[in-house]
């Protein structure tokens, strides 16, 4: 769900081209990269309009001071971001690393914008015809204009900027002073709580959050228009609201920034192609890669490796290296040593996250009609809902959970829901804090000796690698990744998925969890849930569908990749390297939910034996065409073939069994 916010008319008025008006060639942008991917997604049955992705390319808008040629980060604002945490402590130092993250951001290519838009469809609210549409390889070539502070008329204007229920950093650029010609909206729109049903406590958080923020901007001396969900004039979409209030407010100019939904990119691409005042988007100046830049990497890879990734931005941005270039402790990765099951000790560390009480807001969100599920626990909210409770979350986790994350970050536990993660994705997802700020701040912590390497490590691995790499898969694929079944699977989701009522413990908890707090840890969603989700063959549009909506965390851009290209396989390799698929050994070995379980973990057949055993052997048996070729997979298909055929026939009938009626489970 991304709700919407609008202001400072910057520079020469941009827009992205005109539906039917071809766009500028962007020259760093080489069309190879989206043929490349189109290649390797269609060697694994899936389709692209036009042979081309119709998002490949994209990047981002920075300010044009701090903008550098082919580089879509400051590499050196991220150093000295890490040596002012590592040489100072507290205010002075956070400050000096939010500097440095306020510097990064891709540099071009993330608007489809070019140039002067000629006379659109709209103006003031009227709207007009459409013109068709520019086919993908044009669009992935347009560019988005930068942030240049040029000067302006202030006599009767009103730039419109909108700012959307992920974009809540204070730091942007667009912030950095009042203008009494610059006018933000933020809105709580039914297009955005009602596009998939959302957990009670996402839509209360992004809500208060954009309520924060908006007090923020306020206090800042913007001028800002705030549409609540129960306000009368408030309006089902966003574009509907957007015509509105630039009639209602004169609107002379219109600025967004970039979306980091597919959708979203396109019906605000669309909206400002038509307008007939000067439109344009810009960067949100927040992740450390350009859209385009997972594309360009890869090129003609057929499989896109993490890994490679990963230590190319370690050494694009000179994180976690030796002073001779090489990795910090003579490894890349210490993800091996990351793997040990928790039982109790050390102590999960104490939840100093703030208590804030919503339930007025729950009240009219309830009496607006907005459909949800899950546990609102509207009068003891944990998330934080502004930057200052972001920052104090880090402060609590580097302190008292990092030195143990890695050693747990695998762990599965009936007794601990947040055991030793940060609980910061929320924060980070709608710009709250920076990723550059967040590895500083660790990166810190482990050179100073108060976290281990292989804990800092692996935490760094998955903002700077794995949450880059996905944005990347993303804007690659899409609109078609979105339709990826490899494996042709298409059973619905059971009862149980909207209630938590199962007899399999360690899904009962995992789901249960994500239904009381709309938060799982990534090997609750990917080793219980989506283990389970891709053994018994379930849907996984319906799949990626619920955890769009159960996770506070989760947005299309990360989450789609996340769930149907790792953890259900469905684009056929692309991302991951096998399916993520274990029996009930490896949920043994990890977690306690086994010996509270109506069924028996060593035992594959019968009314009381796992379903995990008998869908994992039943798996591999009937996709062995597909996958006995897999490297990562030959031991598993080693020991099929030694087992005997009276004992194959006696684990697929109790597939079956377990498959023919799900929700009894």
């Amino acid at each position: 769900m991304v709700l919407a916010g609008a202001g400072d008319h910057l520079g020469q008025p941009v827009v992205p081209a005109r539906r039917g008006v071809a766009g500028l060639a962007d020259p760093a942008s080489s069309p190879r990269a989206v043929v490349a991917m189109a290649a390797a997604v269609a060697a694994r049955g899936l389709g692209f309009a036009g042979g081309v992705p119709q998002r490949g390319a994209g990047g981002g808008c920075v300010p044009a001071a701090v903008r550098r040629a082919d580089a879509a980060v400051d590499a050196g604002a991220v150093r000295a971001g890490r040596r002012a945490v590592a040489g100072h402590g507290g205010e002075a130092a956070r400050q000096s690393v939010v500097r440095a993250g306020s510097r990064v951001g891709p540099a071009g290519r993330a608007c489809q914008a070019a140039g002067v838009r000629p006379a659109g469809r709209r103006h003031g609210g009227q709207r007009g015809d459409g013109d068709g549409g520019a086919g993908g390889a044009d669009r992935a070539r347009r560019r988005c204009h930068g942030l240049a502070h040029a000067p302006h008329s202030t006599h009767g204007m009103t730039c419109l900027r909108l700012v959307l229920g992920d974009q809540l950093d204070p730091r942007h650029p667009w912030f950095a002073a009042a203008s009494p010609d610059v006018l933000y909206v933020l809105m709580e729109v039914r297009q955005e709580t009602d596009y998939v049903l959302h957990h009670a406590q996402k839509i209360l958080a992004i809500f208060a959050a954009m309520r924060r923020f908006a007090d923020r901007l306020r206090a800042a001396g913007h001028r800002v228009v705030y549409l609540q969900i129960d306000d009368p004039d408030n309006l089902p979409s966003l574009t509907a609201n957007l015509d509105r209030l630039m009639a209602q407010h004169g609107a002379t100019a219109f600025e967004y920034q970039a979306p980091d939904e597919w959708r979203l990119d396109e019906q605000l691409r669309d909206y400002a192609a038509d307008l007939e005042i000067p439109a344009r988007c810009v960067d949100s100046a927040h992740f450390l890669t350009a859209r385009d830049e997972v594309a360009r990497f890869f090129g003609t890879r057929k499989r896109w490796t993490m890994e490679l990734f990963y230590r190319h931005m370690r050494q694009q941005h000179g994180i976690l290296l030796e002073p001779d270039g090489g990795p910090l402790g003579g490894r890349w990765n210490f993800d091996a040593e990351n793997r040990k099951p928790w039982r109790g000790d050390p102590p999960e560390p104490p939840d100093l996250r703030p208590v804030h009480d919503h339930r007025a807001l729950w009240a009219s969100i309830e009496a607006a009609g907005v459909a949800s599920f899950g546990d609102p626990s509207a009068d003891a909210f944990r998330w934080p809902i502004g930057r200052e409770e972001a920052l104090g979350q880090l402060d609590a986790f580097v302190e008292h959970a990092l030195p143990h994350f890695g050693d747990y970050q695998d762990a599965l536990s009936s007794r601990a829901a947040r055991l030793f993660h940060s609980m910061l994705s929320f924060a980070l997802n709608v710009k709250m804090l920076s990723p550059a700020e967040v590895i500083a701040r660790v990166e810190a912590e482990g050179r100073a000796g108060r976290a281990p390497l292989a804990a800092v490590e692996g935490y760094i691995r998955q903002i700077l690698g794995w949450r880059e790499y996905v944005r990347g898969v993303y804007w690659a694929g899409m609109p078609a990744y979105e339709a990826s079944n490899a494996f042709g699977h298409n059973r619905p989701l059971p009862e149980w998925f909207w209630t938590g009522r199962t007899r399999m413990a360690c899904v009962r908890n995992a789901i249960g969890q994500s239904l009381a707090h709309a938060h799982a840890h990534h090997i609750q969603r990917l080793m219980v849930i989506g283990n389970f989700a891709l053994l018994a063959g379930l849907d996984p549009q319906a799949l990626h569908r619920w955890y769009l909506g159960i996770y506070i965390d989760a947005f299309e851009w990360v989450e789609l990749p996340n769930t149907v290209g790792m953890s259900q396989f469905a684009d056929g390799g692309l991302l991951a390297t096998k399916p993520y698929i274990s029996s009930a050994a490896y949920l043994y070995r990890m977690g306690d939910h086994c010996g509270q379980c109506h069924y028996r973990r060593d035992a594959h057949t019968g009314p009381r034996g796992c379903p995990f055993n008998a869908l994992y052997w039943d798996f591999l048996d009937r996709n062995g065409e597909r996958l006995a070729g897999n490297p990562r997979l030959a031991m598993p298909y080693r020991q099929l073939a030694r087992m005997p055929d009276a004992r194959r026939e006696a684990l697929a009938e109790r597939a079956m069994q377990v498959l023919a009626d799900l929700d009894s489970l």
